[in-house]
Formats: structure tokens, C-alpha cells, sequence
């Protein structure tokens, strides 16, 4: 089949194909009335057959990831759960055990914890800014996303543990779902790590041992070398992401009740803790939460389905460097209320303070507790390293530059706009004269790199 479609690529004109038939089946001889109708019918076939190939060139050639443009498709979250996932038929707070398992990972190949180097995200785009939750069909294969970056994550993690504890990982034990949910996402993570990463993670009997860093979970029991723990914190020393788990009540409603939230920069689990999904939002001023995400963030909650987990991508700027906890916009111990803010951060400090911090969110269903898994994974980096990539300056300028007011005010752009801008300003217009061509962006860039 692969000879004979490759010489339809180098024969694929079908008046030819007329013509090296006769030639090779003596026409003049063959056209009788028995045998015309077999030689249009093998004529038709080798016609389909030239259609198919053609076809199949001309989509490989113009095809680009399967992914929304989420600053075009201001209504996205409102029609991905309709087009894309089954209605929700089960009374609210109610969760039926799905049968379903996760598809075995392949390893990834030559990856490193020294040398595998982060996904560059880069998700903003040209034009007028669009809120939206952006959501992508994520791939099984990449759930849990490690990199380079894994040891400073996990000594930060450590860190933060030992002096935060369940300030910042948490489960409600109240409530069995709820810890169930918990040691299932453990029980997850126990089992994709060491097929996904199996130079640093391997399976045991008891659940999983991570090699570099000298540690033995034991799933059943939670404990980590020994110690037991919270099944949370056990997850969260795993992965470089922070983690959420929402549960539907009988209200409808979809409750933060399990999380391990060490590196969120801007939030902190303890405020935020046992509310609902849509306080979480209002409560953290999110621009358009209310207009144009609420029904359609519920309605993709209800109808989410264990087999479809999806993506999604976000981006800040910050104004110092602390992954952890920007304390540019003040103190993460503060107890009073107003006291933390953008307003708080020094205006237009130099351009070597401002960092881009990147933010890639899967979400999945739990198929046994029926709990939605939020995994947050953040990317951090100085401007003045990402504004050296080709295309980079001018198109974050000009989406920084889109931002409304609401949106320029949650992301805290009168502290840092001018000196970002210009400096980004600056730097597009030296990628300009060394020759660089900003209309072949689209053809090595698409969202959300």
C-alpha cells in the first residue's frame, strides 16, 4: 500500500492515469462490452484512490494543533461541556464509580531531571484580549508535566511543608468522598509517575519510591519513609504542581475540599478552603467571572467525565522573585482584610525585577470518588530571558497592552506596565532590525507557545 502511494504522489494526475492504463492493458483490445464495465470501475477506483492522497498531503500541510484560540473564542467555556461531554444525569452530589482507567503511559523518552528542560508556554496573543478559560483536550500521556525545575520545586515544597503545614495541604476529613478522592488522586500519581518518569520514580508493592530524592511512599498506609502524612502533602512532595480537588455537593455546587496549594504566588489555601467554586472566583475579583465564565464553568463541572480531561493555560507578571509567594504585594502571614494587594508592590521597578510567571492547569474526574482534579503547574521566569525569543516582546507588549480595565487591575498593571512596556517596546524593535519577520509568526507559533 505505502508503494502504491507513493506512486500516486508522483502519478497523481488522473488524465495520465487514463492514458498509462490504456498503455498498459492494451485498451483497443480490452474495450469490449464485457469488459468495459470493469475497466471504469478500476478506473474510478484508482480516481478515489489519487483524491485520498492529494487530500491527505493538502491536511498534513495545513494542519495546526487541535487547540481553541482562546483570545478569539470569548464563549468558549460555554459550549466546550455541550459539544464535547455527555449531560450530567445523576442527582447533585451523587457520584456513580466509573469503570474507566487511565491508558498506561509510555515512558518519556531521554528525559532528565538535570537536563530536560521546561515547556516554553508563552499563552497570549495578538488583538483585543478575550476572557476565557481557554479549555484544550489534553493528552493522557502528559497529565503530569516534570522538567529540570523538579528539585528546586520539590526543596521549595519541602520547605514550605515543614513551615506551613496544613496552612497549605489540607483534606477535609469530614467527609469519606472527600478522603477517598484524596488517597485515589495519591493512588493516581503512585501509578503514572514511574511509567511516565521510570529513571526517577519506581513502582513498588507498597506504592512508589522516588530514587533522587531518596523517598518511599507507602499508599496504603500514607506514609512518606515512615512518616504518616496527609494524603495531600504526600501527593503535593510528588509533583512540581499544586493540587485542588472539588467536590459536588447536594446544592449543585463544586467545593475546594482537598488541596496542596505551596507554590500559587497570589493565593493561599486557607483562604479559600471549604468555599464553593463560584465564591472562589467572586471572592478573588476575577474579571467577567459573574458575566461571562460562571455558567459555563458549572455547566462543564456537571458534565466532565472521567475519560475527558482538558487543559488549560494563563499567565501573570510579577514583580519579584518568589515563586512561592509574591511578597511584593504583601505579607503571606497578613490576617487583615484589605492589607494584601497589588497596591502594595513598588511601582516601575527595573525591568530586572519583573518576572513571568505561567500557569498550566489540567483538569480531570476522578473516576472512583468522582472528585474534579485540579493540577496547577506554574513556569517561572525573568522578562529580560523571555523577551530574547524571537517573537516574544512584541506580542506580549501588545497583549499587556489589550488588557481592560478590570483585567489590567486584577493583574496589577499600573504597578509595572510602563516600565514592562517600553522595555518590551525596545526589544521588538531590535528583533525588527536584525530582520526579524513578524508575519511568519503564525507559521512557528501556536497557542499556547
Amino acid at each position: 500500500m505505502e508503494s502504491a502511494t507513493q506512486w500516486i504522489r508522483d502519478h497523481g494526475d488522473v488524465g495520465r492515469l487514463r492514458e498509462d492504463f490504456a498503455e498498459s492493458f492494451a485498451w483497443e483490445k480490452i474495450m469490449s462490452v464485457k469488459a468495459v464495465p470493469y475497466a471504469l470501475l478500476a478506473l474510478a477506483a484508482v480516481a478515489l484512490l489519487v483524491k485520498y492522497v492529494n487530500d491527505k498531503s493538502k491536511r498534513s500541510r495545513t494542519s495546526r494543533p487541535r487547540t481553541p484560540d482562546p483570545e478569539k473564542k470569548a464563549t468558549d467555556v460555554n459550549t466546550f461541556a455541550e459539544k464535547r461531554m455527555k449531560p450530567a444525569e445523576r442527582a447533585p452530589g451523587t457520584w456513580e464509580p466509573s469503570p474507566f482507567k487511565r491508558p498506561t503511559a509510555p515512558p518519556y523518552q531521554n528525559w532528565s531531571v538535570t537536563d530536560t528542560k521546561p515547556h516554553p508556554y508563552r499563552p497570549f496573543r495578538h488583538g483585543p484580549y478575550h476572557i476565557t478559560m481557554g479549555l484544550r483536550t489534553m493528552q493522557w500521556d502528559d497529565w503530569i508535566e516534570l522538567d529540570n525545575q523538579y528539585l528546586r520545586f520539590h526543596d521549595d515544597k519541602k520547605r514550605r511543608i515543614a513551615e506551613r503545614g496544613s496552612k497549605c495541604c489540607k483534606t477535609d476529613a469530614s467527609d469519606s468522598r472527600v478522603w477517598d478522592g484524596a488517597v485515589e488522586l495519591l493512588e493516581e500519581l503512585a501509578a503514572y509517575l514511574p511509567e511516565r518518569y521510570p529513571s526517577m520514580f519506581t513502582k513498588t508493592a507498597a506504592g512508589v519510591d522516588n530514587t533522587v530524592t531518596n523517598e518511599s511512599f507507602d499508599v496504603k498506609n500514607l506514609t512518606m519513609n515512615g512518616n504518616v502524612e496527609d494524603p495531600m502533602q504526600l501527593c503535593a512532595r510528588l509533583t512540581q504542581d499544586d493540587l485542588a480537588i472539588m467536590f459536588e455537593k447536594e446544592d449543585g455546587q463544586y467545593y475546594l475540599l482537598a488541596g496542596a496549594v505551596l507554590l500559587a504566588g497570589f493565593w493561599r489555601l486557607e483562604d479559600k478552603f471549604g468555599m464553593p467554586l463560584s465564591e472562589i472566583h467572586t471572592s478573588g475579583d476575577v474579571p467577567g467571572f459573574k458575566q461571562k465564565l460562571e455558567k459555563g464553568m458549572m455547566n462543564f463541572f456537571k458534565r466532565v467525565q472521567p475519560e475527558k480531561p482538558v487543559l488549560r493555560n494563563n499567565y501573570f507578571l510579577q514583580v519579584d522573585d518568589e515563586l512561592a509567594w509574591s511578597s511584593s504585594i504583601g505579607s503571606e502571614d497578613s490576617t487583615i482584610e484589605g492589607e494584601v494587594g497589588w497596591f502594595s508592590a513598588e511601582k516601575n521597578r527595573a525591568i530586572e525585577h519583573h518576572w513571568f510567571r505561567s500557569e498550566r492547569q489540567s483538569l480531570r474526574r476522578l473516576p472512583r470518588s468522582g472528585g474534579v482534579v485540579f493540577t496547577i503547574r506554574t513556569y517561572f521566569m525573568p522578562i529580560t530571558e523571555i523577551a530574547e525569543e524571537d517573537y516574544v516582546p512584541g506580542r506580549l507588549a501588545e497583549a499587556v497592552r489589550s488588557w481592560g480595565p478590570d483585567v489590567a487591575k486584577y493583574k496589577g498593571r499600573e504597578r509595572y506596565g510602563d516600565v514592562l512596556v517600553e522595555y518590551l517596546d525596545g526589544k521588538h524593535a531590535e528583533q525588527i532590525a536584525r530582520g526579524l519577520e513578524v508575519e511568519k509568526e503564525e507559521e512557528v507559533h501556536a497557542y499556547p507557545y
